[in-house]
């Protein structure tokens, strides 16, 4: 499966790398989350994530469509195995936004946690900090 330049997959770490550039509005979620359910159905096996929106220049998105999506992932990921979402999010609006999407998700196998630092979300995901960094851009493995 060809990727786009945002997004890397690292089949050794079973990690999807999400680095949105621009402005994440509805349409970037869409794209993203179509994106996670194709893998998922054609791997079958679970992954994290790490989405890096450090880079991004806008959010354009609201409350009620972020719940909406939350709740949709929440029950279309029901019954499957255990995974981490560590999102990397210095803009304030970008941080509310991921930490709603973390409440919405609890209680399901999606784990959602926020972060501001990239060594703290390699930690939680358990993998290589340089896996993250931003200058891997553009390099899919």
């Amino acid at each position: 499966m060809k990727l786009p330049p945002e997004i890397e997959f690292h089949e050794d770490l079973h990690l999807l790398v999400y680095r949105p550039r621009g402005v994440i509005d509805e349409a970037a979620v869409k794209k993203i989350v179509s994106l996670v359910e194709d893998l998922e159905a054609r791997l079958q096996k679970p992954f994290n994530r790490f989405s890096d929106t450090v880079q991004a220049d806008e959010v354009e998105l609201n409350f009620k469509y972020v719940i909406q999506v939350s709740l949709c992932r929440r029950l279309s990921y029901a019954g499957h195995p255990p995974v981490k979402s560590a999102i990397l999010a210095t803009d304030s609006t970008m941080i509310h936004y991921a930490r709603l999407h973390a409440l919405l998700t609890q209680g399901s196998p999606i784990h959602v946690r926020v972060f501001q630092d990239r060594k703290d979300a390699a930690q939680w995901l358990d993998v290589p900090l340089e896996r993250l960094s931003a200058e891997r851009l553009g390099v899919n493995q």
